[in-house]
């Protein structure tokens, strides 16, 4: 025969290795296998892109309609209510999107993230222009469904000076992209909390600068509405501030862990 099968007494015991070693604790039964949890960097870039639309959409119509709705009924939310709506939808989109695209919904983020080598530079243009599409879309929305309501309430624009105006949407910006980067980038940071600690961040904001600048912290949630009501004036204040600030926000979190 030109070959012989290798047969073992089932009875003759098998050769041993040497015990076996436990490497680290097992894992609990209800914690999912690594291997098996979506990866954002196997994501295709049109789904990603997809998902920032949709993310900044969602963004943009809550802020805006709680806005429009607050100043037809009289402010029966008020600052606080509006504060809540806003970030609790960033808190929402946060645990729905992190894992697909990041869920930046914000130029600002893709910036700053792209700058500091967290986003690949070739994503950035279709980050940025996925979230503006999806801001104004979100505005024209808002736009049909209380015309003509809408028109006073959907812009941003500095209530005082602009100078004023620009380092309070500097350090808001500042703030939150201190806050993101700390727990999106750190290996350590608690990773659990990262929807509810932005999304706080971001009422806190809200709180400090809305009645000053509209807390904007966002250029594509400026231009949106902008788009859809033709009313430009002194944007360039949230198109500079906004991202300054997120870069610096940013970079001041990537010194201290130096």
């Amino acid at each position: 025969m030109p070959f012989e099968l290798a047969v073992t007494d089932p009875e003759e015991p098998q050769p041993s290795h040497g015990p076996r070693r436990r490497r680290g604790r097992r894992r609990p039964p209800w914690r999912p296998c690594p291997s098996s949890l979506p990866k954002e960097d196997a994501v295709p870039l049109i789904k990603k892109t997809a998902a920032e639309f949709l993310g900044t959409f969602v963004l943009i119509f809550a802020m805006l309609s709680t806005i429009v709705v607050d100043a037809q009924h009289g402010g029966v939310e008020g600052l606080l209510g509006v504060a809540a709506s806003i970030g609790l939808a960033v808190t929402v989109l946060i645990m729905s999107l992190v894992h697909v695209s990041g869920c930046h919904i914000n130029p600002a983020v893709s910036v700053a993230m792209a700058a500091f080598g967290r986003l690949p530079p070739a994503h950035l243009a279709p980050y940025v222009a996925a979230q503006v599409l999806g801001a104004a879309a979100a505005a024209f929305a808002v736009e049909g469904i209380h015309h003509p309501a809408s028109r006073g309430g959907m812009g941003t624009g500095p209530r005082g000076g602009a100078v004023e105006a620009f380092f309070l949407e500097f350090v808001t910006t500042f703030v939150l992209l201190f806050v993101i980067t700390a727990l999106a980038t750190d290996p350590n940071a608690v990773k659990e909390l990262i929807a509810v600690a932005v999304g706080g961040t971001v009422m806190m904001n809200v709180l400090v600068a809305g009645p000053s600048t509209g807390a904007s912290m966002n250029p594509a949630r400026t231009l949106g509405p902008a788009i859809v009501t033709g009313n430009y004036t002194k944007i360039w204040v949230y198109m500079v501030s906004t991202p300054l600030g997120a870069l610096a926000g940013t970079g001041a979190y990537a010194a201290i862990k130096l």
